[in-house]
């Protein structure tokens, strides 16, 4: 058990849990898809599956970002939303240690240190979404607010597409 998952039930918030086989892990980092891969392998359409990152704003603060995988985060999107001018993707060894979890398997839930948390709007108009259970190969569902809810997150727009 994951602590994204031990949050999830410990604060008795509906959500399900899925596993699923990964490919080729090394595969997988080469085209940075953990999260296509997730959607493919549970036949979820790519936008309800939601990839979470991490960026470091110009001020040095670490922020989290939940956009569809089918996606890229737009930085200034987040910056803005952050109330920071710019930010960059966090390198992956410092995304690992300030969450708890490796890449690949980041989950927005129990991380080791709770972060600013910001999620694109279109999860606003989904019933469920997807995000990592804390360990690749591990899909949580659950409702949006109850995510919003429990990481204090704010929603932006911050997908870009295309």
């Amino acid at each position: 058990m994951t602590p994204a998952i031990r949050l999830l039930e410990s604060r008795g918030i509906t959500h399900e849990v899925t596993s699923y086989e990964l490919g080729s892990e090394s595969e997988a980092a080469s085209r940075n898809s953990y999260g296509l891969d997730a959607a493919q392998a549970l036949s979820l359409p790519p936008a309800s599956v939601f990839k979470t990152l991490l960026a470091q704003l110009d001020d040095g603060r670490l922020v989290v970002a939940l956009v569809p995988v089918d996606a890229t985060l737009d930085l200034k999107a987040l910056a803005k939303a952050a109330g920071a001018r710019k930010a960059r993707m966090a390198e992956a060894p410092v995304a690992e240690r300030t969450t708890g979890y490796l890449v690949g398997g980041i989950s927005p839930l129990g991380q080791k240190k709770r972060l600013p948390t910001f999620i694109d709007e279109s999860a606003s108009a989904m019933e469920t979404m997807h995000v990592s259970g804390g360990r690749r190969g591990l899909e949580l569902s659950l409702a949006p607010g109850d995510l919003i809810a429990l990481t204090a997150a704010r929603t932006a727009a911050l997908a870009r597409r295309g």
